[in-house]
């Protein structure tokens, strides 16, 4: 099988949807030798900053010496990037080796006549066999929806259950309530693991804290008030936090306070368990962590940055670095959303501070939200000062929006957002538009 062919056969596979539940990836790992339970696991669960401390989290601990998996989602740059060790990809290779083998297993299963699973299903099993095959002594795992019932929850060899901040999203799916939501979530702490959270609601806070007790768990809550900011601007920021001292971050955004205080707290945990970790590989590991979509900055002249703020929580925190990092300066937004989100207070928090808002189509035509029908949104809460544009292609927006941005140079500072999933696509188009300036298109 080449990766070519993986690929089209988890295309077939995508009709099968989202389904959740553990029994049918427990038989598709029990014909993989249950590869799971023999790697140890720091779990993650959240709405909005799972990324961010898994990417933190994990590169402290390559750089402690500790072989270290990563499994994300969503993506922003490539498919590949899903599945990681130590910051490397997996191989098209690789890939494609794996896929095979798992494919053979799925053929037994639907032998037995046992469901078919699906396709996250069929990628975390993936996961899982790869991490066994190259021997890594720890995981980051990222859940994909929810907590409970979530695919990657069928492990058992949890070491940390770490909760990024939990806010309302996927309503009707984990949960119709944010309590409900919390409860769903907490299903990842496992007996006798640490959980550490990042600072939360009351309510969720005291949900988390009780699921952790009842299972004999030790629970410690991030402090970011703790933190204090020695440097800081829209390409990173220099902190100190209890006793790591005047430490380099080059991830931006008024949401990185929390997700590095839970990473670090998350470090400490880990190393009251016996794992040595040196405050150097403290220092090293925050320095090196880069992560595509979270705040980044594509260019400075003039400011470009993506940021897949998505959901009414990550919106406010974007709106706070907007903020902070462009007061003065004039705002230009490109948009794209899911029409199962809560677009429209994203467009309220967002819009009204904006000079001109570019609304495009997402990759996944199914899910987005018509550009035409998010630029009506946006005109129901426009100012006089505010124009909206939907545009054909995301080409054609950033384009638009770079061109537009030259024109005052200093002044004006494009915010690519909404969603991760096309967050690649503005990322090369924006690189067509710095390497081939006289592309750029005039309006």
């Amino acid at each position: 099988m080449t990766y070519k062919e993986a690929r089209v056969y988890l295309d077939e596979m995508s009709k099968y949807g989202s389904v959740l539940g553990l029994d049918t990836i427990r038989g598709l790992l029990r014909e993989l030798g249950n590869p799971q339970d023999d790697l140890k696991f720091i779990h993650i669960a959240g709405t909005n900053g799972k990324g961010s401390v898994l990417a933190y989290t994990s590169m402290i601990l390559s750089k402690a010496g500790y072989k270290t998996g990563r499994y994300v989602s969503p993506t922003v740059i490539s498919y590949l990037e899903k599945i990681q060790i130590d910051g490397k990809w997996i191989s098209e290779s690789e890939f494609a080796e794996i896929m095979e083998e798992i494919k053979e297993a799925i053929d037994r299963l639907v032998c037995k006549g046992e469901p078919v699973p699906t396709v996250f299903e069929v990628e975390t099993a993936m996961a899982f066999l790869y991490f066994k095959k190259q021997k890594c002594d720890l995981v980051v795992l990222e859940t994909g929806l929810g907590g409970e019932t979530d695919a990657t929850n069928v492990i058992k060899n949890t070491v940390c259950a770490v909760f990024a901040t939990i806010s309302v999203d996927h309503l009707g799916v984990i949960g119709d309530t944010l309590e409900e939501i919390a409860q769903t979530k907490s299903g990842i702490i496992k007996p006798g693991c640490t959980v550490v959270s990042a600072r939360q609601q009351e309510n969720v806070r005291l949900i988390l804290r009780k699921k952790a007790e009842s299972l004999n768990c030790i629970y410690t809550e991030a402090e970011p008030e703790q933190m204090s900011i020695e440097k800081e601007d829209y390409k990173g920021l220099t902190f100190s936090y209890k006793k790591y001292t005047n430490m380099q971050n080059h991830i931006a955004g008024e949401c990185q306070r929390e997700n590095l205080s839970v990473a670090l707290e998350v470090i400490e945990s880990l190393r009251k368990l016996g794992y040595q970790i040196e405050e150097g590989a403290v220092r090293d590991g925050l320095d090196a962590t880069r992560w595509a979509g979270r705040f980044t900055c594509l260019s400075e002249d003039p400011v470009v940055i993506v940021d897949g703020a998505h959901n009414e929580d990550a919106a406010k925190k974007l709106k706070t670095s907007i903020e902070r990092y462009f007061t003065g300066e004039e705002l230009i937004l490109i948009m794209g959303v899911f029409k199962d989100k809560e677009y429209e207070k994203i467009v309220q928090i967002l819009c009204p501070s904006a000079k001109r808002v570019y609304t495009v189509d997402l990759p996944n035509k199914e899910r987005t939200l018509p550009a035409e029908k998010l630029a009506e949104c946006v005109r129901d809460c426009m100012t006089e000062q505010l124009s909206v544009y939907a545009e054909k292609s995301i080409g054609d927006a950033v384009a638009k929006a770079y061109t537009y941005a030259t024109e005052d140079s200093g002044k004006r500072a494009v915010i690519a957002c909404g969603s991760l999933s096309y967050l690649s696509e503005v990322i090369r188009c924006m690189e067509r538009c710095v390497q081939n300036p006289q592309r750029k298109e005039r309006i």
